[in-house]
């Protein structure tokens, strides 16, 4: 396969990408002096795509929710034992994790490293279902369910999305209910792998110590090819107004958690320049040098191990949110709320766009030099159809009417505040 060397002029940073004959989308990005390499083996495969249409076929079929977790579960299991147990042989650390939107399997390693990823190309292209294993599983996500239904944090986010979206499945929790999982069967197992672990909608990302062509050589040895199939999400038309704007919840905690923030209107295409603007106008409301963290911090409303500002979006959903432990959650919500407005009508300051730029533009250069945060976010990059380089160009040229644009899209109609208070 050929090689594309993909270079950044600002870092001198650079990586290689491929099409694998497979199907198989390869990133390589060498680190000579880094002493460990991460690799990510991902699907395009989350817990929204509930509702798909495979290229080959006339009609979507909505399948129960929970089976791409269900799926990560259950594949590290084989006829011939437990994926761990081979990784435990190499020294390799590994894990998984389903997200929204994809599923990726891991592993970061110092020694051994092809005969590690020989074993991640292995089992994530063996499935193996019977009746009683899938069976057995149920149980076991069951009670990983009922887990997550007493972790506030897990509860405060997820009734969030629910008082904002009314249709998109993002609403709905990653691992599914006690009943949906319940119809999960092999038959439907092995549907949705053989949709969505399609190597036409899979990737391979390797940062770190290697050596490119004894990698590229594991891979020829490995891999699979699969059929040209392409799969369609299908989802709701999701309104832009929320369901409602306050929820709550009682669970042992000690002191309220809360989720607040505003419902953005989806785009067709999140680009670069679209999360080089939100990255920094998050600096700009609540980083801990912003005069609405600190007008939280000396009201005692907010605490600094906790809070927390993020920008979620996807397929269809996207909200800007905010949230951490706070004695009094509304108070709170009506600080952000105030210097939001505050900043719509009198403009961000040209020096705290400045400010805010050059921080992000420096966390993301440094971020550069770890392995494991290069590959997660290649791998993320890949399946929103965004490139690493360009989103460092693009915070690079970021101008202030960019950043200004997004506050302005932040409308009080379409806010939410979800809260957990003590029972």
């Amino acid at each position: 396969m050929e090689l594309q060397k993909i270079e950044s002029a600002r870092t001198g940073d650079f990586y290689y990408k491929g099409s694998h004959p497979s199907g198989l989308d390869i990133y390589l990005y060498p680190k000579e002096n880094g002493s460990s390499t991460r690799a990510m083996f991902g699907t395009k495969y989350g817990s929204i795509d509930s509702c798909f249409q495979r290229s080959d076929e006339t009609e979507p079929e909505t399948v129960p929710e929970g089976i791409a977790h269900y799926l990560e579960h259950k594949l590290f299991e084989s006829e011939d034992g437990d994926a761990f147990a081979r990784y435990a042989e190499t020294g390799a650390n590994a894990n998984a994790f389903t997200g929204f939107e994809s599923t990726c399997y891991v592993f970061s390693c110092t020694d051994r490293l092809y005969d590690s990823l020989r074993i991640l190309l292995d089992f994530v292209q063996s499935p193996y279902f019977t009746e009683e294993t899938v069976a057995k599983e149920q149980g076991i996500i069951g009670q990983e369910i009922k887990m997550y239904e007493d972790l506030p944090g897990w509860r405060v986010f997820f009734n969030y999305l629910q008082a904002m979206y009314h249709k998109h499945p993002v609403k709905d929790d990653a691992a599914g209910t006690i009943e949906s999982i319940a119809r999960i069967t092999p038959e439907y197992l092995y549907r949705c792998y053989h949709t969505f672990y399609n190597l036409n909608n899979m990737a391979l990302v390797l940062a770190g110590k290697f050596d490119v062509d004894k990698v590229l050589e594991v891979c020829d040895e490995m891999l699979k090819p699969s059929p040209p199939v392409s799969v369609k999400r299908v989802f709701p038309d999701e309104p832009d107004i929320i369901v409602k704007p306050v929820i709550e919840q009682k669970l042992s905690v000690a002191m309220p958690v809360f989720q607040f923030g505003y419902k953005g209107s989806a785009m067709n295409k999140t680009t670069e320049k679209d999360l080089a603007a939100m990255g920094a106008l998050l600096n700009i409301l609540a980083s801990d040098a912003s005069v609405m963290f600190r007008r939280l911090l000396d009201r005692g409303l907010i605490n600094e191990a906790s809070f927390s500002r993020d920008y979620f979006e996807g397929s269809g959903y996207a909200t800007v949110m905010f949230g951490g432990e706070s004695r009094d959650p509304k108070a709170a919500a009506s600080i952000i709320q105030e210097e939001v407005s505050r900043l719509q009508r009198e403009g961000i300051p040209e020096e705290d766009f400045r400010w805010a730029k050059r921080s992000l533009y420096g966390e993301s250069v440094s971020a550069l030099n770890h392995a494991a945060g290069i590959a997660s976010w290649i791998m993320d990059f890949t399946f929103k159809g965004l490139e690493l380089f360009t989103y460092i160009d693009a915070l690079a040229e970021l101008t202030l009417p960019q950043v200004q644009e997004k506050l302005d899209s932040l409308r009080d109609d379409r806010s939410v505040l979800s809260v957990i208070r003590p029972i």
